[in-house]
């Protein structure tokens, strides 16, 4: 973050280094920091006028000086991102080409140098010329300050030129620097933590679960199926009635701590389970003291897990091409999750061959309904044998291995794997 004078500072630093790098190309040349209306009036006659015609919020980070209000943690203090837009104006011996000599020279000095470095802010601020920046902070800043050329079309540039009251138009190219940062210097207040929940000792809030993470009970990297047993990890999970809720159904889980829960996903209605993206939550009923006939339901947070099909059966149908052709063929594929009627399916076909193998990839024909079986037009294949792989959602269904230590295979994917004749 810097103080008050980085807007100042970032005017004196470009001012500094296009004095250094410019006047070798063009000797005797100054820069002067002036409005355009006064450039004439005691200034040299050869040289560039930086001016700021323009302070605008970044655009990225505009936002940033609300987040100190809801943002946990330590105190801190507003800050403002700002873009400033210069104005670079050129004057000189029309008859040798000065000001177009110092175009080119600007805008080769500003491609080398895209980017204001700390220690070139720091020699600007040192700079017994810029004695006035002495407690500038702007080289501590955390964020880059770069430079970047704005393209303004003629009309934008005779717009800005108009706001110059009689100001004859000169040559002049446009930057803006990025991110210039202002911090405040007071620190914003923030409340004490919430010691108790219990309101008038009448009927304290319920502790609400918290998911922190969810996995198979295997293994936190292995993947999610319809046969695996999640291991759900949090905060507050236990209560007297503890239900997991998983594509708009509720299992009742087999184990339950406060900061654990075993529920296998076979407690689940087949057709519950939805291959792709699916959001869990962990649901606590509890009675209420005033009416123990009503139950009082706490939700947690929703979890996204992602469901991987199974391939169980491939069936090929209205097969077309033989001996050296290109097969097309209607693939009907049956999983172990429904698929959504909406849901984005792709078949992956890798040809089960060591030399030069092919591979394909085919997206399902639309649905009508949600469904287990898939259908799968593919065109222009090589005719052989193929590993298959479904991807729902960006969900990939698994291939499995050949373990047979004494299979020619062994350690090969092996299935699911279907020959196209």
């Amino acid at each position: 973050m810097s103080n008050y004078l980085a807007i100042a500072t970032v005017t004196a630093t470009l001012q500094r280094i296009l004095q250094a790098f410019v006047q070798e190309d063009v000797d005797g040349m100054r820069v002067t920091t002036l409005p355009p209306g006064q450039i004439g009036n005691g200034t040299p006659e050869t040289g560039i006028n930086l001016f700021l015609y323009q302070v605008s919020r970044n655009a990225a980070l505009k936002n940033t000086d609300t987040l100190s209000n809801r943002t946990k943690g330590t105190p801190v203090k507003r800050q403002a991102v700002l873009d400033l837009h210069y104005m670079i104006s050129f004057y000189g011996n029309e008859t040798e080409l000065e000001p177009q000599r110092l175009l080119g020279s600007v805008i080769r000095t500003f491609s080398d140098r895209p980017v204001l470095l700390p220690n070139v802010i720091q020699e600007t601020i040192s700079d017994s010329s810029f004695r006035f920046l002495a407690d500038s902070d702007l080289a501590d800043q955390i964020q880059q300050v770069t430079i970047t050329p704005v393209d303004l079309s003629l009309d934008d540039l005779s717009k800005v030129w108009s706001t110059f009251f009689q100001a004859p138009y000169r040559l002049s190219v446009t930057y803006k620097v990025t991110m210039v940062t202002i911090e405040g210097e007071d620190s914003l207040k923030k409340a004490l933590p919430v010691r108790d929940r219990n309101f008038g000792s009448i009927l304290p809030f319920p502790a609400q679960p918290v998911v922190e993470q969810v996995c198979s009970e295997l293994g936190k990297l292995e993947p999610i199926g319809a046969t695996t047993t999640l291991q759900i990890i949090g905060k507050q999970l236990q209560n007297s009635i503890t239900q997991v809720r998983l594509g708009g159904f509720e299992a009742t889980p087999t184990h339950t701590s406060d900061s654990q829960i075993i529920v296998p996903l076979t407690a689940f209605p087949i057709d519950s389970l939805r291959a792709g993206v699916q959001g869990l939550q962990v649901i606590h009923r509890q009675r209420t003291p005033t009416l123990p006939e009503r139950l009082c339901v706490l939700e947690s947070n929703a979890i996204p897990i992602v469901l991987r099909p199974t391939i169980q059966h491939i069936q090929v149908t209205n097969l077309q091409g033989q001996g050296d052709d290109l097969r097309s063929a209607l693939l009907t594929i049956q999983t172990d999750m429904m698929v959504g009627m909406k849901q984005r399916v792709v078949l992956v076909m890798n040809e089960w061959a060591i030399a030069q193998p092919m591979g394909y990839q085919f997206e399902a024909t639309p649905r009508t309904a949600d469904t287990h079986a898939i259908a799968i037009p593919i065109e222009t294949v090589k005719s052989g044998a193929y590993l298959l792989r479904l991807q729902v959602d960006g969900a990939e269904s698994l291939l499995s291995i050949d373990l047979d230590p004494n299979s020619p295979t062994f350690n090969w994917y092996s299935s699911p794997k279907v020959q196209i004749d």
